[in-house]
């Protein structure tokens, strides 16, 4: 036997807090991740009067205040197997894009088992850099123009025989690090050395866009082959410090609501990219089944792809899913089943999260520091890189929390996020204070 895990009838949270399963219809769901996007699937689910038993894997301390923190690592596809059989998962929801990208999927569904998300050949769509560009050129979807390279002295002398910034784009999955903005020859060079020579993402291919200029914005849909249902757009924050410096990382926070984005806009986006990458993917044989994340910008040519994600976005997912009034399991169950479903209800409020982090990152970081305040919090408040011990809380990764809140206006929003963020102690985390600048501008 392996992890069997049996339902208490309550338990405590990570700061010590009686939480209560009080749901009755039976249903258990296994949530594969253990960041911030996890904890929002997670709380999510929990609003739903259908689900029973939340297991997630591995999870993180905030997680375990509502689901099982189960410890085996998101792309460990036997064992969550064996788990699922196991312990009665009636549905699997996988947030990392590396689970997906292990086969986890095709496993689960060769098992019997019922899961949410996309193939490992589909989510070629997000692990393959030109996979995705040659999709879009062939079936007319806008984004950016682009090249392909292998081999290091052919790829640095393109780059040097064109305008700079050149955007350089590792052909694979490298945790959000593999894209570099050179802003010169000497950036280049050095990117394109990590890339190809170093290896330090692993073998692989470059492809080197046109740069593109304008307002970034992330388009979540749920997709079914190609039924394709929104969710409300959402902007994050990829620069460690306030007014957009300092390095990458994985997102400083996103808040929804967006201002120079027009009806017209977002209807352009959902025909003309989501609805159409759907169809395409079909067309491919390789069906989309789970969220297909659009990071798209709004160009003076008109709205461009800049990538696709085959998986939630993270931070968006955070500040998105608290605005979903519909049952979150009837969405994840219909799609993981091939069915049709209602087309989801939003609230009419926006949201904002910022992330609280570690000092040092995305660089070198320390953990293990204290995290004191949460139960004075009165906003959500999602766990990305924690853990718990005898009752307390600790720091255990590079993003640590997001706190979010929401508001008639982002104003209110905005005001109160900052407000609550105030009452966390902690001796080493930093966060952005110009979260959602764009809007006050």
């Amino acid at each position: 036997m392996g992890l069997v895990y049996p339902l208490p009838s309550q338990r405590s949270d990570a700061g010590g807090k009686e939480i209560r399963l009080e749901n009755c219809l039976g249903k258990t769901v296994l949530v594969v991740g253990g960041g911030g996007r996890e904890h929002a699937i997670v709380d999510a689910l929990s609003r739903s009067p259908q689900v029973e038993k939340i297991y997630c894997a591995p999870g993180n301390a905030g997680i375990g205040a509502q689901a099982f923190n189960v410890p085996l690592k998101d792309t460990d596809v036997e064992g969550l197997k064996a788990f699922a059989l196991e312990n009665g998962v009636d549905l699997t929801v996988v947030g990392p894009e590396a689970a997906l990208a292990a086969g986890i999927v095709d496993a689960f569904r060769t098992a019997g088992l019922r899961i949410f998300g996309h193939t490992r050949a589909a989510t070629a769509i997000e692990s393959s850099k030109e996979f995705a560009k040659r999709l879009m050129e062939k079936h007319g979807i806008p984004t950016a123009a682009y090249r392909s390279f292998s081999d290091f002295d052919e790829a640095l002398s393109y780059v040097l025989s064109r305008p700079f910034p050149a955007v350089l784009k590792y052909d694979g999955l490298a945790a959000g690090k593999g894209v570099v903005i050179a802003q010169d020859a000497a950036e280049a060079r050095a990117a394109l050395a990590d890339m190809l020579l170093d290896h330090s993402f692993g073998e692989g291919r470059v492809v080197v866009e046109d740069f593109l200029t304008g307002p970034e914005f992330s388009f979540m849909c749920f997709l079914d082959g190609e039924h394709v249902y929104a969710m409300p757009l959402a902007q994050d924050h990829k620069r460690a410090f306030d007014g957009d410096k300092g390095p990458n990382t994985g997102g400083m926070g996103a808040y929804t609501g967006l201002p120079f984005i027009t009806p017209e806009d977002r209807e352009f986006a959902y025909r003309e990219i989501m609805c159409k990458a759907a169809s395409a993917m079909v067309a491919e044989g390789l069906p989309l089944s789970g969220v297909l994340y659009g990071g798209l910008m709004k160009t003076p040519q008109g709205i461009k792809v800049i990538e696709f994600n085959a998986r939630f976005g993270d931070p968006e997912t955070e500040v998105v899913l608290p605005l979903l009034q519909s049952d979150i399991y009837d969405l994840f169950e219909g799609v993981a089943a091939g069915t049709p479903v209602a087309e989801p209800v939003w609230a009419d409020d926006v949201t904002l999260g910022v992330v609280l982090a570690s000092k040092g990152y995305p660089g070198h970081y320390e953990k293990g520091y204290d995290i004191t305040g949460l139960e004075l919090v009165d906003a959500k408040v999602y766990h990305m890189g924690t853990a718990g011990r005898d009752g307390k809380v600790f720091t255990s990764g590079g993003r640590v929390l997001m706190v979010v809140s929401g508001g008639s206006d982002l104003a209110d929003a905005r005001r109160k996020v900052y407000e609550e963020i105030g009452k966390i102690g902690c001796d080493n985390l930093f966060y952005r204070n110009d979260i959602a600048h764009i809007a006050f501008e």
